[in-house]
């Protein structure tokens, strides 16, 4: 980086920007610094659980290993205010990637090569998923996984941080008294009588992740909590 800041007076901006790698133009930076600012500034905690606006959504990679060269292929969303889905608000979208896919991968994806080879780069699709997301929590089922492909391609397709808040659903699941944070997606909606409907695209997964949230959070709501904070310290003495 000194070489760099050096040399930067007699290199031209675009050579030069193509050393330090990808990053956001002055919009794009412009944008996400409000976002960040605006996620600051709302306390979700104490947001009245019928209130809480979030973001549900999911990811189809090409495994499981974001720092070992998979890639995310698709990112699926819908919003919610409190229970209620939002049925007409959601995201989708492919993401560029030169990887070829297996048999086995496109079999359960339904995603070709050819789709993904011509899908707008994760450059675009990531800034329009925060201009969808806006300063919402996202939710997920299985986060860590989410949140680890996130984290990387933002830093490498945006030269930023992914800042976001995620809850898991097994964060709400947990006041039930089940032990379901391994379960898989089709487990959870057979616990909660909850049809399974276009699995392993990104945009159902999400659906029926959003129709997990509705049920336990109706639960939580059952059971007294009103806001999210509740949740967390009724979570901590029984941990």
């Amino acid at each position: 980086m000194q070489f760099f800041r050096q040399i930067s007076g007699k290199l031209n901006s675009n050579i030069l920007a193509g050393l330090l790698g990808p990053s956001s133009t002055p919009q794009q930076m412009a944008f996400l610094r409000e976002l960040q600012r605006e996620m600051k500034q709302t306390n979700s905690m104490e947001t009245p659980l019928n209130e809480l606006k979030v973001t549900v959504f999911d990811l189809e990679t090409t495994g499981f290993y974001p720092d070992k060269g998979d890639q995310i292929l698709s990112i699926g969303a819908i919003k919610m205010k409190g229970n209620q889905i939002k049925e007409q608000e959601t995201f989708y979208s492919l993401v560029k990637s030169d990887l070829l896919l297996s048999n086995e991968l496109s079999a359960l994806t339904k995603i070709q090569d050819s789709e993904i080879q011509t899908a707008p780069p994760a450059s675009e699709v990531l800034m329009n998923f925060f201009k969808f997301v806006k300063s919402d929590i996202l939710v997920a089922h299985h986060s860590n996984h989410e949140q680890s492909f996130m984290q990387k391609t933002a830093r490498e397709a945006l030269g930023t941080k992914f800042n976001h808040r995620i809850i898991d659903t097994s964060f709400l699941i947990r006041l039930s008294g089940l032990s379901m944070k391994a379960a898989s997606l089709e487990d959870v909606c057979y616990e909660c009588g909850i049809e399974i409907e276009n699995r392993h695209h990104a945009l159902g997964d999400a659906i029926m992740t959003a129709k997990i949230w509705k049920h336990y959070l109706q639960l939580a709501q059952r059971n007294g909590f009103q806001y999210l904070q509740e949740v967390y310290e009724n979570l901590a003495k029984n941990d």
